[in-house]
């Protein structure tokens, strides 16, 4: 009855994990999206460009705490540094910063889209504890 339970819980464990870890991509993915949909119903340049800088803040505020927590090993740090050059990018770009001409008011809208695009197919190896703890601070920021 014991090797059954311990057999059924790493089965359960091997196929629940990357479910709850595409779940939590998936979240990280609806943040940006959420982003994106409040930058085009935005009325002026300004505030769109608002809007993108809060969301790339508030995810790079999330980031550093996740990092400064001690809960996450020193490769999902690594991880996260990545995704956090990467959204310095994306910021360095909106505000036409280090090097990157600024991103006409025109094309805010199209830049949130990309931003978008950018961010889901960028590969996050992060662990599930990681994830998790991020999701946590982004509702608790927002």
């Amino acid at each position: 009855m014991k090797t059954r339970i311990i057999f059924w819980s790493i089965l359960l464990a091997f196929v629940l994990t990357p479910l709850t870890i595409a779940g939590g991509k998936s979240d990280l993915q609806k943040y940006f999206n959420d982003a994106a949909k409040k930058v085009k119903a935005a009325e002026n340049a300004a505030e769109k460009r608002d809007i993108l800088n809060e969301s790339f803040q508030s995810m790079s505020n999330a980031l550093n705490q996740v990092q400064n927590s001690g809960m996450i090993s020193k490769d999902e740090s690594n991880g996260i540094d990545l995704f956090k050059a990467a959204l310095q990018e994306k910021q360095d770009e909106l505000a036409g910063s280090n090097g990157y001409e600024r991103v006409a008011d025109t094309q805010l809208n199209a830049f949130s889209n990309y931003v978008v695009q950018d961010m889901e197919q960028a590969s996050i190896t992060i662990s599930l504890v990681a994830l998790v703890l991020i999701i946590i601070l982004l509702v608790l920021i927002l």
